[in-house]
Parts: structure tokens; C-alpha cells; sequence
């Protein structure tokens, strides 16, 4: 049976840390490339002398070389400026608009039939020009957004409560920024909705927290985060290629699905081996809806700047 093929475009702090997550799994072949000259094959060769200690055995490649990626089941996309402090996502819109678009024409040529994670920012913004210069099937493409969003609020809401965090399920919907949108009414721990264990305003501080998650890690470190967005494109990565079924949130295309009239935005979906399979559509109450709406508003001002950018 053959393997599955795993390339990582970035060997960034984030490109690398999905190299070393994966290789720990066992998820396949990976193959981490950068532009800059002994970075990928550097981050790569480190990965690759920790699998005695680890006890992974990982075929891991480092390269510049695009041939090498050839065939890729997943291509993950980390490539692009991160925030520093005082940014905001959209900040990095034009630079990353054409280093995005560079990649995914690429990454049309050499992985035809790939399935496409995008994690660089402005999230939502980027998956748009990634589909719509690779011209793949808008079910291959997706962004990893709300499972690194769900993370936070889980772990959020984990500590408030003294909970183990394998007990809670979230549902984030909306863009990748400071307008998303958490939904209480659909996250449980053990089955218990949240709202039966807190009161509004103790939701209302957790999910601000969880708004501005990114840019507190931002305002410590200096740059953007990179350990959970990582875990993150890794979980949708194994999902696809174990066919998993997996319930979560992610940026993927809607057409009918909640009148977006096809846009990339953050909503729940099921992930298999044909990437998106389903987008499962809540009944959001007016006040969901309309905090929905106003996220997806924001994408859809920045699609038509990355319109003019193409």
C-alpha cells in the first residue's frame, strides 16, 4: 500500500513544527520546503536525528526543490509574513496575497490532485486566492482557522472550570480574526452545554479571550504563534488521510450553506478523504446569525481586495 505524501510549504516556526508533529504520528512521506537556502533541509535533517529518541521513523525531506513534492496527498501551505506586535491579520493582506498565490500556482502544477490546508493570514482571505489560482474543487481546499480557535476556547474554558480539556467540544464559526464567532449554545463539556455551567458574562470574558488569543501570544513573543496553530493543521491533515469523519470547524466554502453565496468562512464541517465532505448547517438564533453575519461581511471586503491583487 502506498504511502501518503505529506508537503509543508514554509519552514517557518509553524512549517516546522507541523514537519515534527507529523513525523510523530507517522502520518506518511513529508517533504518541508522553503526558498531560503538550508533552512527547510536544516529543520528537516533536526527532525530527523530526534526519531531514535522519539521513536518515529520518518522519511523527511528538506528542500527547495518543488519537484520533490510531487503527487502530495496534503499540501499545507505556512508561507508568509507572521503579525508582530501592533499588527493586525489584515495587515499582512497584500504581501502574503502574492506569496500565497506564487505557491498555489505551484502547487497546482506539481500537486494536481492534492488536498490544500492554508494557515498563513489574513486566514479566510488566503484560502480564497489559494482556490482560486489553483482552480482545484472547492471541497480540496480549506483553511485551519476554527480548529486552532477551538483549541483556545476549549483550553479557555477547561482552566475556568477545572475540566479535563478531552471533554470539550466547540463550535466556532465566522473569519479568522477579531470577529468570530463562539457559540456557547453548541459547546458542552461531557454533553453539558456550557451555558448550564456559566454565567454570560464569565462566556462573554472567555470568548474575548479567545478573539484575542493570537495576538496576546503575539505581544509576548514578538511573532505569531506556531504549537497550536501547528496541532491544529496537523488534526485536519490526519482526519483527511484517515478518513476520520471528523467534526470541526474549518474555513471552507459555502454556497447555500447559511446564504453566503460562496465564500471561504469559518463554519463546522466533517473531514475525510475528500477533504470537506459536509458543511453542517446550525439553526442559529437572530443574535448568532447577525454576529455571523458581520464576521462574514469583513471576508467578504477582503476577497475583493485580494480581487484586485490577482
Amino acid at each position: 500500500m502506498a504511502r501518503n505524501k505529506i508537503t509543508i510549504i514554509g519552514a517557518g516556526n509553524v512549517g516546522a513544527t507541523i514537519a515534527h508533529i507529523t513525523a510523530m504520528k507517522q502520518l506518511g512521506d513529508i517533504v518541508l520546503l522553503d526558498i531560503i537556502e538550508g533552512l527547510a533541509e536544516g529543520k528537516a535533517l533536526d527532525i530527523a536525528e530526534a526519531a531514535p529518541v522519539q521513536l518515529y521513523a520518518p522519511d523527511l525531506t528538506g528542500t527547495r526543490d518543488w519537484e520533490k513534492t510531487a503527487n502530495s496527498d496534503i499540501v499545507i501551505i505556512t508561507s508568509g509574513l507572521p503579525r508582530k506586535p501592533g499588527m493586525s491579520r489584515d495587515d499582512l493582506l497584500a504581501k502574503n496575497t502574492r506569496i500565497v498565490s506564487d505557491v498555489s500556482e505551484k502547487t497546482a502544477k506539481y500537486c494536481p490532485n492534492s488536498i490544500v490546508i492554508v494557515v498563513c493570514n489574513p486566514l479566510d482571505a488566503m484560502v480564497y486566492a489559494t482556490a482560486k489560482v489553483t482552480g482545484f474543487a472547492k471541497n480540496k481546499i480549506m483553511g485551519m482557522a476554527g480548529a486552532l480557535d477551538s483549541a483556545r476556547f476549549s483550553y479557555f474554558l477547561a482552566c475556568e472550570l477545572g475540566v479535563s480539556v478531552e471533554d470539550i467540544k466547540c463550535v466556532l464559526m465566522g473569519g479568522h480574526g477579531d470577529d468570530m464567532v463562539p457559540l456557547p449554545r453548541f459547546t458542552s463539556i461531557g454533553g453539558i452545554p456550557i451555558t448550564e455551567l456559566l454565567d454570560e458574562e464569565k462566556i462573554a470574558e472567555l470568548i474575548e479571550r479567545t478573539r484575542k488569543g493570537g495576538i496576546k501570544v503575539v505581544n509576548l513573543l514578538g511573532y505569531s504563534a506556531y504549537y497550536a496553530p501547528a496541532a491544529a493543521a496537523v488534526k485536519m491533515s490526519e482526519a483527511i488521510l484517515k478518513d476520520k469523519k471528523t467534526v470541526l470547524p474549518c474555513c471552507a466554502y459555502c454556497e447555500s450553506e447559511y446564504s453566503v453565496g460562496g465564500y471561504f468562512v469559518g463554519v463546522p464541517v466533517i473531514l475525510g478523504e475528500n477533504g470537506v465532505e459536509k458543511v453542517i448547517e446550525l439553526d442559529l438564533n437572530q443574535s448568532e446569525q447577525e454576529q455571523f453575519q458581520k464576521s462574514l461581511d469583513h471576508v467578504k471586503k477582503l476577497v475583493a481586495k485580494v480581487d484586485k491583487l490577482l
